[in-house]
C-alpha cells in the first residue's frame, strides 16, 4: 500500500470512503448534535466537525482504543470507547435526548490491516487475533481451533462467500488435530490448496474477512445499531450507513425499506406502507474511478442513506 498520508513517514490510519457523498448525506446542521460510530481515523469525524457551529456537538464512538490517538481536541467532540451496538446507552448517559445524524462506515481502517499483530491481514504472519477490542475473550484463534467443523463450514461460507467453505473448514479440523493453529501464515498454508491461484489475493481476504466479521460479532452489532437508531434519531435526522459486505448492504437496504430488521413491510388498509425511515437515495450509492484510483480499498463501499420520518 502507497503511503497517502501527507506526512512522510508516517503511516496512513485510513482513508475515509465516499467522504463528500456522506457529508451531502447527512445534510449537517451547523447547530446539530451528530455520532460518528466508527471513528477511527477520524476522517469523516473532522469534516464533520467543520461543519458545525459553535453549538453544534459531535460523539466519536470506536471500540478499539487505538482510535483514542486520533482523537479531535475541540470541545464539540466527545469520543466514547465503545462498539456501536451500544449506542442508545451512551447516548442516554450522555444525556442526548436525540441526534440529528448518525454515520457508519462498516469497513476496517488500514490501521487494523497493516498491523501484522493484529492478525487481520494474510499479507503479515502474525497470531490470529483480529479482535477490534483487544478486551474481548474471544479471538481467531478460538473460532479457529475450538469451532466445529461444520459452523466453521457456514462462516466461511455465509460470511465469506467462498464456494470451497466445507473443503477449507475440513482442512482447518483435520489440521488442528496435528497441532493448533496460532498464526495467519498457518491459515494460508492450509486453505490455499482450495484458492484459484489467479484468486488468492480476493478469495484469501475473504477468509479472512469471515473470520474477523465472526470474532467481532459484527451482523448482530450492526442489527443492534440500526434497531437503535430509530430511537436515537429525531425527526428529520440522517442515517446513513457504509457497507462492504453483501450480506451487511443486504440489512441495511431492508432495515431503510421497513424499519425492521426482517426487512417485513408493514402496509395499510389501503396498501400504504408505514415506515419510520425514508430512502434519501432510491439508488445505493458507490465510489467513482477517481476515488478507487485513489483509495483501492474503497472499491465494494456501497452508502445508503435514510431519513427519520
Amino acid at each position: 500500500m502507497a503511503n497517502c498520508d501527507t506526512n512522510i513517514g508516517q503511516p496512513v490510519y485510513h482513508i475515509p470512503a465516499l467522504l463528500t457523498e456522506c457529508m451531502e448525506g447527512l445534510d449537517i446542521k451547523p447547530d446539530g448534535v451528530y455520532v460518528d460510530v466508527t471513528f477511527g481515523g477520524g476522517g469523516h469525524s473532522r469534516a464533520i466537525i467543520e461543519r458545525l457551529g459553535d453549538k453544534g456537538h459531535l460523539y466519536g464512538l470506536d471500540q478499539d482504543m487505538d482510535a483514542w490517538q486520533n482523537r479531535i481536541a475541540d470541545p464539540r467532540f466527545t469520543f466514547v470507547h465503545s462498539n456501536f451496538a451500544y449506542l442508545k446507552n451512551f447516548m442516554r448517559f450522555y444525556g442526548v435526548d436525540g441526534v440529528d445524524g448518525i454515520l457508519a462506515d462498516l469497513g476496517v481502517s488500514f490501521h487494523h490491516f497493516d498491523d501484522s499483530e493484529r492478525g487481520f491481514s494474510f499479507r503479515f504472519d502474525g497470531r490470529l487475533d483480529m479482535r477490534m477490542n483487544r478486551d474481548s475473550s474471544l479471538d481467531a484463534v478460538q473460532v479457529v481451533n475450538e469451532y466445529s467443523e461444520e459452523r466453521l463450514a457456514d462462516i466461511l461460507y455465509l460470511y465469506g462467500e467462498l464456494k470451497q467453505a466445507r473443503r477449507m473448514a475440513s482442512a482447518i479440523v483435520k489440521a488442528r488435530q496435528q497441532q493448533t493453529v496460532e498464526t495467519t501464515g498457518r491459515l494460508v498454508e492450509i486453505v490455499r490448496p482450495f484458492i484459484k491461484p489467479n484468486q488468492e489475493k480476493k478469495e484469501m481476504a475473504m477468509v479472512f474477512q469471515a473470520l474477523r466479521i465472526e470474532v467481532n460479532h459484527e451482523i448482530d452489532a450492526l442489527r443492534r445499531l440500526l434497531e437503535s437508531s430509530l430511537d436515537v434519531l429525531r425527526p428529520g435526522g440522517r442515517l446513513a450507513v457504509i457497507t462492504y459486505h453483501s450480506l451487511e448492504d443486504r440489512l441495511v437496504k431492508n432495515f431503510i425499506r421497513s424499519g425492521n430488521i426482517e426487512g417485513k413491510v408493514d402496509k395499510d388498509f389501503y396498501g400504504q406502507v408505514h415506515c419510520p425511515l425514508r430512502a434519501v437515495n432510491n439508488r445505493v450509492i458507490v465510489p467513482n474511478e477517481q476515488e478507487v484510483e485513489n483509495n483501492p480499498r474503497s472499491r465494494s463501499a456501497k452508502l445508503r442513506i435514510a431519513q427519520r420520518v
